[in-house]
């Protein structure tokens, strides 16, 4: 990653990442609070029991199991890779999607230093908002042990005003977060790292609005806040092993997610009422591969584990005393054995095979009135996701390939759709398989002008998704099969040294089939809040003023075609259609920079992927904005 991008982008975490990148899509609920997606691999805009379909790592470290996106800050990162999924052979279950792994800057033990970067921002129609970030590298050993910290906040300025409760910017938001890594170097051989994350996100209510309101104005009878709070302590070890290495990891992670929503006029009265729903989620993983092969001939084996126990608490009444109703505490457990290799078949031609064996179990009980169900285990479970690739490397510029590649995700127990404290309900396992053919021509990073293009198909098993009710309380279920055919593809030129031009698309069409009868017809249901076309361009020129002195100027498009909020006719609601525009600019000095940024130049409104409230849903008047032009001013120093 350009360090000049970070300082200006790394308080938008995920965000900044999808805005560049087409392929990688969210849903647009608040930070803290969204799912995200590649290659419209989407289930729901629901966050619930199942699995996410994207697997996120940091370093070597999984973050998180049925939990939404942490939306970590991005600063001091040295790279962030996104790899289109399924990639259940080398990362197991929740990857049928994909992976976004963000790979920190390691501790240096040779010196000591530090930057930091400020920034101020003001949205049209709203508040005044503000990010800070800073890191310090220490060595307390010189060659031997190094400490990297990391610390960032931010806040988010509101632009939606409650005029019914004389509030202005209700949907304002602010994070707290931290990372530390020691790092202790050749103990026994091995290196070790022992590290560690909190963040916190808070947002005071909802951003979305209602049709027919004036805008940027909604009415509510109280206010919605959410909350996600993150920990996570690990410890890596690697060490050579001849030509190749070994690597064990170990973490755990805590994540606290709290959810208010004003249900008011879900009851025999219009009596204010309120739902709250707590989700506390505990993920133990472990990871031990050896890898050797070189660039060519990759290979890699190893073993997994992973355990994680959430438990939903959700309560419904009067603001004041909100009374218990049913919630479900889910438990999985899943070991793994897994390989994968490549090996040439001619001098240009290269197999690549793979397979993971996984053993699963999980566990499920209602909980609610002060009391806990009977526990209700699902079946055993063994599952076997394979990996086979070809790449004809017909010259070092030019290569064709093809794979197919296979994942899954592990079932489990959810309250029954009509929020009864004593059913429950089962759902089932589903599996992913994709065929994807290819072409990369030049590389971007080196190449004045390269390309790739990708063409893909998907078959989806037993689909899971968290949905909603017609009273709106949450529920999960299979809502049946589901095909993808896609084509993505990217073209840089680097037109002069100064002058870049890039272009990126996708076209996604999807459908379901054997879909039970109440989630409509078959053949007419599309995956949810994927976009069937996006696009962006991107125009970025850097040049030197002086020997010391560089300017940096960018602007990009970034294009959405239609999608619906989800499945079935409560949810057969249009999304989309939109596009936005950013620009930006970066005045760089030996030790420190002037960012000034746009985003939203056009102040586009439109309706974007998420939903707002699910006890309001049946009104079909919801639309969730993109945010008002938003401009930020920027500093970040290096010591």
């Amino acid at each position: 990653l350009d360090s000049d991008w970070l300082a200006r982008s790394a308080s938008g975490g995920t965000a900044a990442i999808a805005a560049v990148l087409p392929t990688l899509n969210a849903t647009n609920l608040g930070r803290g609070r969204n799912k995200i997606y590649v290659r419209g691999i989407a289930d729901s805009s629901f966050n619930g029991p199942t699995q996410a379909t994207v697997g996120q790592y940091l370093g070597d470290v999984r973050l998180s199991y049925n939990a939404p996106d942490p939306d970590l800050n991005l600063y001091d990162l040295d790279r962030v890779e996104v790899l289109a999924g399924p990639q259940g052979t080398l990362y197991g279950a929740g990857s049928i999607g994909g992976i976004v792994r963000l790979v920190p800057n390691a501790p240096d033990s040779s010196s000591a230093y530090a930057s930091a970067s400020v920034g101020v921002s003001a949205t049209r129609f709203g508040g005044v908002g503000g990010d800070v970030a800073a890191m310090v590298n220490l060595p307390l050993a010189q060659g031997r042990m190094g400490l990297r910290i990391v610390s960032y906040g931010a806040r988010e300025a509101g632009y939606i005003d409650d005029p019914g409760r004389k509030r202005r910017d209700i949907n304002s938001g602010h994070n707290f977060g931290q990372r530390l890594v020691w790092r202790i170097d050749d103990v026994a051989g091995w290196t070790v790292d022992v590290g560690g994350v909190y963040q916190r996100i808070r947002s005071d209510d909802g951003q979305y609005l209602l049709r027919g309101e004036p805008p940027l104005e909604r009415r509510n009878s109280l206010s919605q806040p959410f909350g996600n709070e993150y920990h996570l302590a690990y410890v890596t070890a690697r060490r050579p092993m001849g030509r190749g290495e070994l690597v064990s990891t170990s973490s755990v992670a805590r994540q606290d997610l709290s959810t208010v929503f004003d249900a008011t006029g879900t009851g025999a009265s219009e009596a204010p009422r309120r739902f709250e729903e707590q989700n506390d989620i505990t993920f133990w993983s472990h990871e031990t591969r050896l890898s050797g092969g070189g660039a060519k001939t990759p290979w890699v084996a190893g073993l997994a584990a992973i355990h994680n126990v959430s438990r939903v608490s959700r309560w419904l009444g009067p603001p004041d005393a909100p009374e218990q109703i049913a919630g479900v505490r889910n438990s999985q457990l899943e070991l793994a054995l897994f390989g994968q290799a490549t090996l040439p078949v001619t001098r240009s031609l290269y197999l690549t095979m793979g397979g993971r064996l996984s053993m699963g179990c999980g566990a499920g009980r209602l909980v609610g009135d002060g009391s806990d169900g009977p526990e209700e285990t699902s079946r055993r479970r063994a599952q076997f996701a394979t990996t086979v690739a070809l790449d004809w490397r017909l010259s070092p510029s030019l290569s064709i390939y093809s794979n197919y590649q296979e994942g899954f995700r592990a079932g489990g127990f959810a309250v029954a759709p009509d929020g009864s404290a004593t059913d429950s309900e089962e759902f089932r396992s589903d599996e992913l398989s994709q065929f994807e053919l290819g072409v990369r021509w030049r590389d971007k990073d080196r190449d004045p002008l390269s390309l790739r293009v990708a063409l893909f198909a998907v078959d989806w098993y037993n689909v899971q998704a968290d949905l909603v009710d017609e009273a709106g309380l949450p529920y999960t279920a299979n809502i049946g099969n589901g095909r993808i055919y896609g084509l993505d593809g990217e073209i840089q030129w680097r037109a002069t040294p100064s002058l870049t031009l890039t272009a990126a698309a996708f076209l996604n069409q999807s459908y379901l089939y054997d879909v039970p009868p109440e989630f409509g017809e078959p053949n007419r249901n599309t995956l949810p809040n994927i976009p069937d076309d996006g696009l962006r361009l991107e125009v970025a020129w850097r040049t030197q003023l002086a020997r010391k002195t560089s300017l940096t100027v960018d602007a990009s498009f970034r294009g959405f075609g239609k999608s619906n909020l989800g499945v079935g006719p409560l949810l057969d609601v249009s999304q989309g259609n939109y596009g936005v525009v950013n620009i930006g600019a970066r005045l760089g000095f030996p030790r420190f920079g002037l960012s000034l940024d746009i985003s939203n130049l056009g102040d586009t409104r439109a309706n974007s992927f998420a939903f707002g409230n699910p006890f309001g849903l049946a009104g079909r008047n919801q639309m969730t904005p993109v945010r008002p032009r938003t401009i930020r001013l920027g500093i970040d120093a290096r010591f």
